[in-house]
């Protein structure tokens, strides 16, 4: 949790103290499930503890039910934006990883070392922030040049573990990819940590893609939402006019 100048007028117990307050909304669980082509990862509905509610806090902008096929090199994933439902699908992620020989034992699996650098966008399509909008400004009549920059693309620098021992190249979220399963990722401010694996349960697995909502790519659906915030942004300033 990034508490920016909030944070800097805060001691450390303080800072400890509201991080443990919010822990129950910012920490998460998943659930990965798969076969050696396909996975399925979707987040474990837990209640609100401060309401008893099941916690829809960022709903609009949180990942949805997520399907990856590595050998058809597709991603089904259902969104659901302000009461409407989208059905993204696009091609996999991909990512460029350079494999380290570092290792760490996470549990009983024997873990390697794997980084790489990705368009911080590309990880985050479904989600949203006001600095993505294009900026107000005023022009000024007197104005005898426009400089047209290039922007910096933002990138975010991501670590990944992966385990041989199960030799499929699945992973939470965007990540796949590597020569074994992916069990603990680190990007950004956000780290995703494997608690426990059970293999061939005894239960078989049904892995299906989501199916319903309106067919849409990564970026068409990025559109959409940026156009909707746009749009509540613009009806908010003449409002106040």
């Amino acid at each position: 949790m990034d508490l920016g100048s909030w944070g800097a007028r805060m001691s450390e117990a303080q800072k400890k103290q509201v991080q443990e307050r919010l822990k129950n909304r910012l920490e998460k669980t998943y659930v990965l499930s798969f076969n050696k082509e396909e996975s399925f990862f979707k987040e474990e509905d837990k209640l609100d503890a401060m309401s008893g509610a099941t916690d829809s806090w960022g709903k609009n902008f949180a990942q949805g039910d997520s399907y990856k096929n590595v050998k058809e090199n597709q991603l089904v994933q259902s969104q659901e934006f302000y009461g409407k439902q989208f059905l993204v699908k696009d091609k996999l992620q991909a990512i460029d990883w350079k494999m380290g020989s570092e290792s760490k034992q996470i549990g009983q699996y024997m873990c390697f070392k794997a980084t790489a650098s990705i368009p911080t966008a590309d990880l985050a399509w479904y989600n949203f922030s006001w600095s993505d909008l294009p900026q107000q400004t005023e022009t000024k009549k007197d104005s005898t040049a426009v400089v047209n920059l290039e922007p910096e693309i933002p990138m975010t620098q991501v670590e990944a573990w992966y385990t041989i021992q199960v030799p499929v190249s699945h992973g939470p979220s965007e990540y796949w990819g590597l020569p074994g399963l992916i069990l603990e990722v680190s990007a950004g401010n956000t780290v995703m940590l494997c608690s426990k694996i059970v293999m061939n349960p005894k239960t078989k697995l049904k892995i299906e893609a989501p199916d319903k909502g309106k067919e849409i790519t990564k970026s068409d659906y990025r559109e959409t939402v940026q156009g909707k915030m746009l749009e509540m942004r613009n009806n908010r300033g003449r409002g106040r006019g």
